[in-house]
């Protein structure tokens, strides 16, 4: 018999849409391996005012490539303020008290994933596997409300900071398994003593590490068919690619003035792909400055991604050294892509748990600063083709250890390994 899975993620909107992502993989090779997943999110897409229309439903099922997706009618959310809070604690509470009528719809799970980003999807899980006597994985994708915490919008101290804590760690010792997508997170339980080992009350044994990762198949695939018409991309000058979002915490702005540091080299360009709130902000520093060898892309379609990576120099992981906490390792999307490009990575922050330092796929800057990160892109330039073609193996190689395909069978062992402690 085949058994059936909940997903839940708030934004799994984005997968439905893109045909990718986290979730979207799991349930693709979930159903090869003979399981039935069925991925939960909010009919609204974040910061987006579009949305899935729900017929004045609480929710609605559709299907993207024979995975089904249940949108929970919730309300439209822009930015991170007190509407986001709303459209958290709407979609929480439409999933909670809709899971009945969707069991006897579509059937009763066997085992739920509750997903992070926020800890309300995985309090709802856990609320939801205890209605229907399943077990219930949580799967932490970003570390809350310490995340809140490192970008200062929150005290730790405070009594609201206080609150945050005692819910985490609620949902850790509920969790009949916990899944964390950074190799050091388990350090995070450690510090806080809530392992038994240290006196606590959660068990080290049902803690499990799943990266992020890249469909190999299909990323090699899109560089195929999905070409983006490009001069720039068909140059023969050194192309200095950064794809992601343009926001505070991605530090785009260090980037500027790493190419101003290069202006006479003459066969470098920078390429930035991607949008946000700071990219009014670039496009004004680069014209005031009249710095040439930049090019602001924007947002591209999903779907050229890989095709614009290889056909990069070198790929730069750019970040913030200040406004996260790094010592945990990287679980971004765009690292795995990056490696599956088959082409240099320069990270310019140095993370615990180092995988490009792990696979000798490129440099992790030790100081993170304009000046350090433009020798680095010249010291790419000029070494040996050996050396180059060596760090293009050891990334596509390395990348093979976060295809999907291999982290669902990853994935595959925690819920047969749940579902034993559960009998």
């Amino acid at each position: 018999m085949k058994k059936s899975i909940w997903i839940l993620n708030h934004y799994a909107t984005d997968m439905y849409k893109n045909h990718g992502g986290r979730h979207y993989y799991f349930s693709k090779y979930l159903k090869r391996k003979g399981y039935l997943p069925t991925i939960f999110c909010a009919n609204t897409y974040h910061n987006k005012k579009e949305s899935i229309d729900t017929a004045k439903r609480k929710y609605i099922i559709k299907y993207c490539d024979d995975i089904p997706f249940v949108f929970i009618k919730t309300v439209s959310s822009i930015g991170n303020g007190i509407k986001r809070v709303f459209n958290m604690g709407i979609f929480y509470y439409n999933l909670i008290h809709n899971s009945q009528k969707i069991k006897k719809g579509i059937g009763k799970p066997d085992i739920i994933l509750a997903s992070s980003v926020h800890p309300l999807t995985m309090v709802a899980g856990i609320k939801i596997a205890k209605k229907f006597d399943v077990p219930c994985i949580c799967e932490v994708r970003d570390l809350w409300p310490e995340a809140i915490f490192s970008f200062g919008k929150l005290k730790e101290e405070s009594i609201l900071g206080k609150m945050l804590i005692k819910g985490e760690h609620w949902i850790y010792k509920n969790a009949n398994a916990i899944i964390f997508t950074k190799p050091g997170d388990i350090d995070y339980l450690k510090e806080k003593k809530w392992l038994k080992e240290f006196g606590g009350d959660i068990d080290e044994d049902k803690c499990f590490y799943i990266n992020n990762g890249v469909d190999i198949k299909a990323f090699n695939t899109a560089i195929e068919t999905n070409k983006l018409q490009d001069d720039d991309l068909n140059s023969n000058m050194m192309n200095v690619v950064y794809m992601g979002a343009i926001r505070p915490v991605n530090n785009v702005e260090m980037l500027i003035d790493t190419a101003k540091l290069l202006e006479n080299e003459k066969d470098i360009q920078f390429l930035i792909y991607g949008d946000g709130n700071q990219l009014p902000q670039l496009e004004k520093k680069i014209k005031e400055e009249n710095i040439k060898n930049v090019k602001l892309k924007g947002y591209i379609n999903k779907q050229y991604v890989p095709f614009v990576l290889s056909k990069a120099s070198v790929n730069i992981l750019n970040y913030s050294q200040t406004l996260y906490n790094w010592e945990r390792g990287n679980s971004s999307n765009k690292l795995f892509e990056y490696m599956a490009s088959g082409k240099p990575i320069i990270s310019t922050v140095k993370m615990g748990y180092d995988i490009i330092e792990k696979y000798n796929c490129g440099i992790s800057l030790e100081e993170n600063s304009p000046k350090e990160l433009s020798k680095k892109i010249i010291n790419i330039k000029l070494i040996s083709k050996e050396k180059y073609t060596q760090y293009c193996i050891n990334a596509k190689k390395g990348a093979m250890d976060f295809d999907f395909e291999k982290l669902t069978n990853k994935l595959i062992k925690v819920i047969e390994g749940t579902e034993r402690n559960e009998n």
